[in-house]
This record gives structure tokens, C-alpha cells and sequence, in this order.
């Protein structure tokens, strides 16, 4: 097995087309065709775990968090991060990681923590805009079945709850080959006329490359014809954050006390939200302050992130049940999650998630 072969599987869970603009998720470190010896799931990379790869003879390392985020100059070991960068070429560790794909995608690491607190109703807080296009394609109507179930195995037409979507349309295509040509209807320099049906499907845009593959595998013309639109429906399939209900409505206190237990948390830093209970729930893991004003404007009762300043506190007071719930503890689960995805395709490998990770932040 290669590092492709498990890269294949994480992106097609969390594709790299969903990162935000800012992140560095990928294969950072590391050659695709590189054989694996195992698997080693983190939320961060740190020498230790570097350290604990080795142990367990783990030549990649897959992370949340990536090990290089901005740009660096030198690599000289006079920082964290280039120690880290130096020591895994060293060991001959490839580095690949999945950050906020893995917060934007359906299935991930907010959906995860809404599945904690048993949330119903969920939705993203920020749906992910111009994820959507169109494919428009002609084929002959005895072959209409075949590329129509390539192209929806590929991943078109899904909606909500619903797979195999598409329209069709019964009409006559008309062409004429060349000297050079090799129709699979008609014959060479007479105008043909053949019976098709236009086949009008939405796909996800970060899928499209793997769609229009499989429509040119499954056609039978030579020349293939087909259109894409833009489309501006927003859609579900990714975003920020998720907000969701609760099973039945909870005391300030009692939610508090829900959510520490779940997070495994030693401490939650919060102010006081306009009621005495909670029911709908908003949640972003990391930092997430910048959805708390969306939050509130969906009606939430409270919204829980990390990384909260004073001065957003300070704002929401009086306002929505806004809790710091810490950094690591929001997204430690983000290494059970890569565990199922990847055990559901590799059951027999060797995948092992780190035991020597701890929160860098403690509590007194």
C-alpha cells in the first residue's frame, strides 16, 4: 500500500477542495508513492509523536493540525517547527494533514461534536456558497442508462436524501465525421442524424474532474459533448460550524456540566446568555469566534468554540451562552474520527492513534 492509496480515502471524505483559503492541508511532507509501513492519527505533530512513530514503525503521520502553516525562509532547527520538519525527513516520516476540510465537510469534526450532545436537526451555521454546478450531456438513447449511472456513481445528483437525480430530455443530435474520424454511428463525411437523449444532472465542483472521467469512460462517442454551469444554490454539502436542538431543554448549569463531561474538559470559560436554559445549540470547533454573531442571529441559545477574547465575552453577555471550551478539547476527537474513516477501508492495517499527545494548555 501506498501513501496514496490512504490519502485517496481521506480526501475523498474531507476533499482538499473544501480547506479554507488560508489552511495547508494535503501531503506536506513525503512522496504519494511511497510504500507505508503504518499509519500514525494526531491531532498535532510534536517530536514526541514523531518519537512515537518510529517506536511503532509508522512512516506517516496524519494530523488535524498541519506542521507547516505560513511560510518559512530557513530550516535551520532554530524554531519548533523546523526541528519538527527536520526530524521527520530525518526519520523518513511523511506528514499529511487534514484541517479545516475536515471542519467544512458533512460527517466531520462538528457534526462529530453535535453527535455528542446528541443535536437533531442539524445544519451548518455557514453553508459553503458556489459549491454546486451543473453537467448537461448528449448520448444515444440506447446508451442513456449506462452513462447516467456512471456519472451518479461518480457523485452526481445527490440531493438531500435523495441519489441518481437527474433530467432528461429526448431529441436528435446531428453531426458528420471526418477522413480522421472513427464514429461509433453514422459513416464518414454524411450528415447523421441519431436519436438522444440530453441528460441534466448537479454534481458538488470538487468533484468534477472524477465526473467528467467517468462520463468519458462511459460515452460512446468519440467526441464527447457536454456543458457545466455555475449554479448559486448554496446547498448543504459544506460549511461552518454546526447548530442543532438538544433532546429537551437544559438549565445553564446542567448543559455546562453535560458538556464538560463529554469534553473530557477540566475547565469551560463562559458568560451568561439573555435565558435560563438551553435548547438550540451552535457549535464550531478551534476557533470559531468568528460565526458567533451568526449564531446568535439563528437563534441559538448557546454556541460553543475556543479560543474567545475578552472582548467577545464581553459583546455577548446578556446575548447567547457563549463557551470557550478549549482548543484541544474541541478537537481531540478529530483522531477517532480519521480512525473510523480509514479502519472502514484498511480493517486489517497497521493504524494506531497517538497515546502521547497532551492539551499544551493546562488548568489549576
Amino acid at each position: 500500500m501506498k501513501i496514496r492509496d490512504i490519502t485517496t480515502v481521506l480526501e475523498k471524505f474531507a476533499p482538499p477542495e473544501l480547506q479554507e483559503s488560508y489552511d495547508n492541508a494535503g501531503l506536506i511532507i513525503g512522496s504519494p508513492d511511497t510504500n507505508v509501513t503504518g499509519v500514525l492519527i494526531c491531532l498535532d505533530i510534536s517530536l514526541a509523536v514523531i518519537q512515537e512513530a518510529k517506536e511503532k514503525k509508522c512512516n506517516l503521520i496524519i494530523s488535524h493540525h498541519p506542521p507547516l502553516f505560513q511560510a518559512i525562509k530557513k530550516i535551520n532547527g532554530k524554531t519548533l517547527t523546523e526541528e519538527i520538519i527536520i526530524e521527520l525527513i530525518r526519520a523518513n516520516i511523511a506528514a499529511y494533514a487534514v484541517h479545516t476540510n475536515l471542519d467544512n465537510v458533512q460527517g466531520g469534526i462538528n457534526e462529530q461534536l453535535a453527535n455528542l450532545l446528541a443535536l437533531s436537526n442539524k445544519s451548518f451555521i455557514e453553508p459553503k456558497p458556489h459549491l454546486l454546478k451543473k453537467l448537461v450531456t448528449f448520448c444515444p438513447t440506447k446508451e442513456a442508462d449506462k452513462v447516467r449511472a456512471a456519472i451518479c456513481k461518480a457523485g452526481a445528483g445527490h440531493i438531500g436524501n435523495y441519489d441518481c437525480c437527474t433530467f432528461n430530455i429526448n431529441g436528435q443530435g446531428t453531426f458528420r465525421a471526418n477522413e480522421n474520424a472513427n464514429p461509433f454511428v453514422g459513416k464518414k463525411n454524411i450528415l447523421h442524424i441519431e436519436a438522444e437523449v440530453r441528460i441534466e444532472t448537479i454534481f458538488p465542483a470538487f468533484l468534477q474532474q472524477t465526473i467528467i472521467e467517468s462520463l468519458l469512460e462511459s460515452h460512446p462517442y468519440e467526441e464527447v459533448a457536454y456543458d457545466i454551469y455555475p449554479l448559486d444554490n448554496s446547498g448543504v454539502l459544506a460549511g461552518s460550524g454546526i447548530i442543532g436542538t438538544l433532546p429537551k431543554d437544559l438549565s445553564i448549569i446542567d448543559f455546562l456540566k453535560l458538556l464538560k463531561k463529554k469534553l473530557n474538559s477540566k475547565g469551560l470559560r463562559y458568560c451568561k446568555g439573555k435565558t435560563d436554559s438551553v435548547r438550540k445549540v451552535a457549535i464550531c470547533s478551534g476557533s470559531g469566534s468568528f460565526l458567533i454573531n451568526k449564531a446568535l442571529s439563528l437563534g441559538a441559545d448557546a454556541f460553543i468554540t475556543a479560543d474567545v477574547k475578552y472582548h467577545d465575552f464581553q459583546a455577548m453577555e446578556n446575548r447567547i451562552l457563549l463557551i470557550d471550551a478549549g482548543h484541544f478539547e474541541t478537537e481531540i476527537g478529530v483522531k477517532d474520527l480519521l480512525r473510523v474513516v480509514l479502519s472502514e477501508k484498511f480493517p486489517n492495517f497497521a493504524l494506531f492513534v497517538s497515546s502521547n499527545e497532551k492539551n499544551p494548555v493546562t488548568y489549576i
